[in-house]
Parts: structure tokens; sequence; C-alpha cells
């Protein structure tokens, strides 16, 4: 854990780069063309791609080595953001979308490669505990990232922070390596990830076959992925609502309480796995998901600001629960399988993020803030209320818990809330 915890230093520089990069980049972009279609197509390219690599990481990540995908990522985007500020002026409208492509893609893979490491770099019996300071790293970055981007580029310039974003990159690639850490377990993969008819479909198939909760998570985090994009897209028109004359105010007071939040909730998740020496199932995903989402479409009911702010505490710990959760079953999987579960969950949740900032956007043009998180965040809840009741009727106690801690992340069985099945395919 003590180099797992310099590795989430590492990654928590790089994730604030990737922040930077998303605002200072799009702005850059539309300060160049002076277009919003322009930006906007950049933003598209750049999700799209993101959707499109998150199975070809898959496959990746299965066959080769993680730490040197994720070097290899991080250094990639380092190289792409010094062509940038290194090309003339006249050359750099295109290599923009060239960086949206590299950025995209390359951020995918290393969020791909370095979740299904989780379980080899700590123990199976740690990998909640380690996702959680993940979790923990990312909000923080996010925040500061968000939060520092304007300052940023109004105080030094878009060259300055392009060199920033370039050695908050080359930071993480630098801990890494210089880390005696193991991403594949010894001997290579256990197996669990060989299929004759291809590795995409099979991964798939088994989902839906060998472990249908587990596909139904999936599927879930899609319709998250809805529900996030509308409070994204909402809050800053409903930011502009309750004070046009700052209306970044409530924004950034609602991102510092849910980071609180968010952070809250991965100590005594932390705590609760230390004294029980479980880690919570397929149940607390559901129930996990139903507050969030509930808690996200009550701060935008017009509540005084002390309470919404409240409420936006509640819904960062059910974010942050949910989704250490969510990864920590995952990781419960063979080896061989696990990279590309990661790389299809991360397709399904970009893809779910991207239609939903569609849906919203052209939602908000209508309705109001509140109605349009409403619908997608309670569209999200109607499904996990399914699957809590699905969970429920099952009534096998050892099948709604989920996998269980100390398992060895090379098993060669896969869970479907505790129902194994040995050597299937």
């Amino acid at each position: 854990m003590r180099h797992f915890r310099l590795l989430v230093v590492g990654n928590g520089v790089s994730t604030y780069g990737s922040y930077l990069n998303m605002v200072a980049l799009n702005v850059f972009v539309y300060d160049v063309t002076g277009s919003a279609l322009a930006a906007g197509l950049f933003m598209a390219v750049r999700l799209g791609t993101s959707v499109a690599a998150g199975l070809v990481s898959g496959r990746l990540v299965s066959a080769h080595d993680r730490k040197r995908l994720i070097v290899g990522s991080d250094l990639c985007q380092a190289a792409a953001l010094l062509a940038l500020l290194l090309a003339p002026e006249s050359g750099r409208i295109v290599l923009l979308y060239g960086l949206a492509v590299v950025t995209g893609s390359c951020s995918t893979l290393s969020q791909v490669a370095l979740r299904s490491s989780v379980p080899v770099i700590v123990g199976a019996e740690h990998r909640t505990r380690a996702n959680g300071l993940l979790v923990t790293g990312r909000s923080l970055a996010m925040i500061a990232g968000f939060s520092s981007a304007g300052v940023v580029v109004a105080q030094v310039g878009y060259t300055a922070a392009f060199a920033l974003d370039a050695a908050t990159f080359l930071v993480s690639a630098s801990v890494l390596l210089a880390l005696p850490i193991r991403t594949r377990p010894a001997g290579g993969s256990d197996g669990g990830g060989k299929d004759p008819d291809g590795a995409a479909p099979w991964s798939v198939r088994l989902l839906v076959r060998s472990a249908p909760v587990l596909a139904a998570m999936v599927a879930l985090r899609a319709v998250d992925g809805l529900g996030s994009s509308s409070h994204n897209v909402a809050l800053p028109v409903y930011s502009s609502l309750l004070d046009p004359a700052h209306p970044a105010t409530f924004i950034s007071q609602f991102w510092a309480t849910w980071a609180a939040g968010n952070i809250i909730a991965q100590q005594l998740l932390a705590r609760y796995t230390a004294r029980t020496g479980r880690t919570p199932g397929e149940r607390a995903f559901a129930i996990g998901a139903c507050v969030m989402s509930g808690a996200f479409i009550v701060v935008f009911g017009g509540l005084p600001t002390v309470p919404a702010l409240a409420v936006a505490v509640v819904a960062g710990a059910a974010d942050g629960i949910t989704e250490v959760v969510y990864v920590s079953r995952l990781q419960a999987v063979p080896d061989g399988l696990r990279g590309r579960l990661f790389g299809l969950s991360a397709s399904v949740e970009n893809a779910g993020f991207g239609l939903g900032m569609l849906i919203s956007g052209s939602l908000l043009e209508v309705f109001a803030p509140f109605q349009v998180v409403a619908s997608l965040h309670g569209l999200a809840i109607v499904l996990c209320l399914a699957l809590l009741v699905v969970l429920v009727v099952r009534r096998a106690p050892d099948r709604l818990g989920g996998p269980r801690p100390e398992e060895a992340p090379g098993t060669s069985a896969v869970r479907d809330g505790g129902a194994v099945r040995e050597g299937e395919s």
C-alpha cells in the first residue's frame, strides 16, 4: 500500500492535468477558431475517441504489460501537448483535433489499465481500500483542475497552461516508472480471457450468460452517465438563475461540497471493510446509485443554499461509494477477462455521458434544470430499483453480497452475485 499511495499521488497529478487540459483546450479551440461549432466538434471527437478506445483498450490491457501502457499513455499525452506548443499557429487547428484523439484514447487506456491492475498491485483483499484512495485523489484533482484552469489561463496564458499540462503527465509517468510494482499476476494472465470467437463478443456474451447481474450493473453505469451529464450541463444554467451577477459561485460551492462528501465516504468505506473484512456488493451498488441520483435531483429543487449544499455532500458520498463498489466488483473477475470488462465499461459509460450531453442540452432549451435533471436521474432510479428488486427476490444471502474481498484476482470462477460457475467461458 505504501507504493500504491505514491502511485495515487502520481495519478492525481496527471488527473489534475487532464481536467486542466479539458478546460484550457476547449477555451483555446473557441478562441482560435471563433466558432462554437468547432469547439463542440473538438469535444465530440475527444469523447467519441474515448468510447471507441474502450474496447481496444480492453484487448491491449489483456495482452500487454499494463505498467508500460499507463506510462506510454502519459508520455503520448505529454508529447502531443508539446507538439501543439511548438507548432506554428497556422498548423495548430489541425493538431488540435489530433490532440483530441490522443487525449481521448490515452486517458481511456490509462484508466482501464490502472483499474485492471489494482488487485495485482495491492492484493484482492485490499482492492476496496485502494479504489477509495484512487477516487479520493481523482476527486481532489478534479476540483483543483476545474477551479484553477481559468486562473492559470488568465494569468499565464495558454502556452504556460499547456506546458503545465505536459509536465503533470511527465510527473505521473516518472513516478510509476520509479515504483517497483507488478501489474500482472506472476506468470502472466490466468487464462480467463481466452476465446476463439473474438474478445469483444466473448466479453459481452460472458456477461449476459454467466453474470447477468454484473451485466445489469455495467448497463446501469451507462444510464448513470446520462444522469451525470444532466447535472453537469444544467449546473451552470441553474447557478446563473440563482445569482445572475455571480454565476460561478454555486458551481464552486457545489463541487467543493460534493468532493467533501466523496472523501468522507471513502474514509467510512475503508473503515467498514477493515472492520468486517467484506466488500459491499450489488445491493450496495443499487442503493447507493438510487441515493446519489435522488440527491442530485433534490439539489436542483430550489432549496436555500445551505440545505442544497448539505444534499450535495450526500450526493458526493453516494457517488463515491457507488463507484468504489462497482469497480471492486469488476476487479473480482479473472485477470484475463478483467481488462476487457473495464474496457467495455469505459465505452458504455462514455457513450452514456456523451448521449446525455446532447439530450440534456436539447431539453434545457425547453425545460427548467430541475425537470431535466429529474427526468434523467429519475430513469436511473427506476432501473436501480428494478435491479434491487431482482436481488431481493433471488433470496440467497450469499448471492447478494457480491464478491468476497479475500477472493484472489486470478480465480478461475466468475461470480454472479455469489453463484460460482467453475471453468465456464
